[in-house]
């Protein structure tokens, strides 16, 4: 997996952001997963939407993860504030350094699309998530849209694509939506 462009990095480091973050996924995520216990975040550039997830739920641990070490710098410094509570590390998401079942929740946040073998990275989520704890996250997906505005990557998940991987994993999911693609499985 490649490291984040730079435009992109700016981006998940901005108040846009993390205001975007704060009130349009946010309450999404929220509506899917109240977490409690332990929360893994893939692919988290900055750490901004798992530090607002900490800072509403005073019992929630959270690990956070990129491939990117510079995005891991960045979300260190964003959830310095919670102190034990939560951990930023580098970590390819088609080969997490977690053992079975360690985590309540998994959050992905428009990230799956950066990842080559991002089939691998939901076999790889779903090993890590204990039985019943969840998969919650959002995408873009390749639809004309996303092509004419020049972010479709060769090997961008395709229309139906992610319901297709999701019914050969031992999930229960739904995928909702076009070019931003939402979606919620838990782990049989």
């Amino acid at each position: 997996m490649a490291s984040m462009s730079n435009v992109l990095r700016s981006v998940s480091v901005s108040g846009v952001y993390r205001l975007a973050a704060r009130r349009i996924v946010l309450p999404w995520v929220l509506g899917q997963v109240r977490p409690a216990g332990s929360l893994l975040e893939i692919g988290a550039g900055s750490g901004a939407m798992s530090a607002e997830l900490l800072a509403r739920h005073g019992d929630l641990t959270a690990v956070v993860t990129d491939f990117d070490p510079r995005m891991v710098e960045s979300a260190q410094r964003v959830l310095a504030p919670f102190g034990a509570r939560a951990t930023a590390r580098q970590a390819d998401a088609t080969a997490l350094p977690f053992e079975d079942g360690r985590f309540d929740a998994v959050l992905s946040c428009g990230m799956l699309h950066h990842v080559g073998d991002w089939r691998a990275a939901l076999a790889e989520v779903v090993r890590v998530l204990r039985p019943g704890g969840r998969f919650v996250g959002y995408d873009i997906v390749r639809t004309r849209p996303v092509e004419l505005l020049g972010l479709g990557t060769a090997t961008m998940i395709r229309p139906g694509e992610l319901r297709e991987a999701f019914a050969e994993l031992p999930v229960t999911a739904g995928v909702r939506g076009s070019s931003l693609t939402r979606f919620s499985a838990v782990k049989r």
